[in-house]
């Protein structure tokens, strides 16, 4: 009986991966099929699995063919550009293939000379003998696809926890709901939309396994910015001085209850950023912060305060988030500073769980 129960949940994770990779290969022929539409150009699809990127396509000009390495996505986000500009470098004739490609991410690969295709068929490929640019075509609306609750504020919160330690996956739902402090229905209402998403995999009765990481957090970081972090802002301030500014190492933050983010965490990590924002998480009051840090309220002012969102009572160390907390506020930002010192983070912390 042992073996057999092995053997279901290999199959079980086979089968997943698989729908994974159909998934992927849809997206690349929906655009190869679009892009030979609108302009005749046929490419040919050869999936790599075994390989770190997804595959190649072979492109069939007037005047021969060319062939690309691929890298096949869902989506592109500010935040994932250096690390398409890093497989860029690395892969010649580089080609990212995506479901959606937003104006302004087109426009920074441009300028990059990144050569990509979206599922509607607009390309950018620019080689020794062939440079092509097409826009303007439109995708068409699928249905089924709206990721409701999944990735609102709550289901945010919780997919955090997974990220930080995919362990937590295996705990009771009820004490799940408790560590993230969320009612206990939404905790399996999220876990099926993952699983419906290809984030998720059951492995056996009660295992689970989290699948397609990078996406995942892809997601998050995206999800985060855009609808939980914004919730959690408390006000701006400002440094009574100079000198506090100065010397904000030097401020006693309050044990388990408030920690540095974002560049002032990048700093603390890496030693590589001098921090022009202040981005801190806390659950202390507002006349607490004054009281205990001297901050002057400021609606303009570099210090940013937002609500602690985890429920356990530590970061990493004393006084800074979590090392995927603070990769997040820095890619995020969009600034080159901080989004090497975000690759810094990836690299020495995140890399070997993600």
């Amino acid at each position: 009986m042992f073996i057999i129960f092995v053997r279901s949940r290999f199959v079980n994770v086979w089968n997943n991966l698989n729908e994974y990779r159909k998934l992927e290969e849809k997206i690349v022929h929906t655009a190869l099929d679009n892009l030979k539409k609108n302009t005749g150009i046929e490419g040919i699809y050869i999936a790599n699995p075994q390989k770190s990127l997804d595959g190649e396509v072979h492109f069939t000009f007037q005047n021969g063919r060319e062939s690309f390495t691929v890298d096949v996505k869902k989506e592109i986000r500010s935040h994932q550009l250096p690390f398409i500009e890093d497989l860029a470098q690395n892969n010649k004739h580089f080609l990212i293939i995506a479901k959606t490609i937003f104006p302004k991410i087109k426009e920074a690969l441009r300028k990059q000379g990144i050569g990509y295709l979206d599922s509607a068929g607009n390309i950018f490929l620019q080689t020794a003998k062939h440079y092509l640019w097409i826009d303007g075509h439109k995708n068409q609306k699928t249905k089924g696809e709206n990721p409701k609750r999944t990735f609102n504020a709550t289901g945010l919160k919780l997919i955090y926890l997974f990220l930080v330690d995919d362990k937590l996956l295996n705990l009771p739902q009820r004490k799940i709901a408790e560590k993230v402090g969320i009612a206990l229905g939404n905790v399996s209402y999220i876990l099926n939309g993952l699983k419906e998403q290809k984030f998720l995999i059951q492995k056996g009765k009660r295992e689970f396994q989290i699948i397609n990481k990078n996406e995942l957090l892809d997601k998050w970081m995206m999800g985060f910015e855009e609808k939980l972090k914004p919730a959690l802002h408390i006000g701006n301030f400002r440094f009574a001085g100079t000198e506090d500014e100065q010397n904000w190492k030097q401020l006693n933050l309050k044990h388990h209850q408030t920690f540095w983010g974002s560049e002032p965490a990048g700093s603390i990590i890496t030693g590589y950023l001098q921090p022009q924002i202040f981005t801190l998480y806390t659950e202390e009051t507002w006349n607490n912060l004054i009281k205990n840090y001297h901050f002057v309220p400021d609606q303009n002012g570099k210090i940013k305060v937002y609500k602690k969102f985890w429920k356990e009572n530590d970061g990493h160390g004393e006084t800074i988030v979590h090392p995927l907390l603070a990769y997040t506020d820095l890619m995020n930002t969009g600034n080159n500073r901080c989004m090497e010192t975000a690759k810094i983070i990836y690299e020495q912390l995140l890399k070997k769980d993600i």
